[in-house]
């Protein structure tokens, strides 16, 4: 009996280790904003020592640098304004934006990726910024360290001003995705 093949060359319905990577990342992102709406406008300004900055900014930096790392893998724009250009966005736009990172993951990452493919330049440089070539695995594996990174230094900044923080670890979201069970 052979193996079911799908247009990208994959095993038809094995989901790619690194599309579970990276929806588990945005999953991580929706996690943490919906927990962060029960907050008050002054407690998303918190900050600790040693984190980015304050709540928000580190979360808008979050979906930002997400956006930048898609485009320079896909070569192309999300969509017309990038995130960077907002000033002072709330939580909606935040989550908006984040949707973006959600679609571009799914299409980015739900068929063949090359992780030794050559990316050369991105849409978004600046003519005074140098060109900077790499492989696609590099903002590929920065994507999720870099949130990572950042959703736990808005976790501790919760815990530090005694706030109730938020697990984003991927074994809730194994749980919700029915890949762990408590056997019995």
């Amino acid at each position: 009996m052979g193996l079911g093949l799908d247009r990208a060359g994959r095993v038809a319905g094995v989901t790619d280790m690194l599309l579970r990577q990276m929806r588990h990342d945005v999953w991580a992102t929706e996690r943490l904003i919906a927990h962060l709406r029960k907050l008050t406008a002054a407690q998303l300004e918190l900050t600790a020592t040693g984190t980015y900055g304050t709540i928000l900014g580190t979360l808008k930096h979050i979906v930002a640098a997400d956006e930048g790392y898609l485009v320079r893998l896909t070569g192309a724009k999300l969509h017309d304004t990038h995130f960077t250009a907002a000033v002072d966005p709330d939580l909606d736009e935040i989550a908006t934006h984040l949707g973006h990172v959600k679609d571009g993951v799914e299409r980015l990452f739900g068929g063949a990726f090359d992780g030794d493919r050559l990316i050369t330049d991105t849409p978004l440089r600046r003519p005074e910024q140098p060109r900077i070539e790499m492989s696609a695995w590099v903002p590929a594996a920065q994507f999720v360290n870099h949130g990572t990174d950042h959703r736990s230094q808005i976790d501790t900044i919760l815990s530090t001003n005694g706030l109730e923080s938020v697990d984003m670890q991927v074994w809730p979201y194994a749980a919700e995705q029915g890949a762990t069970r408590e056997v019995k």
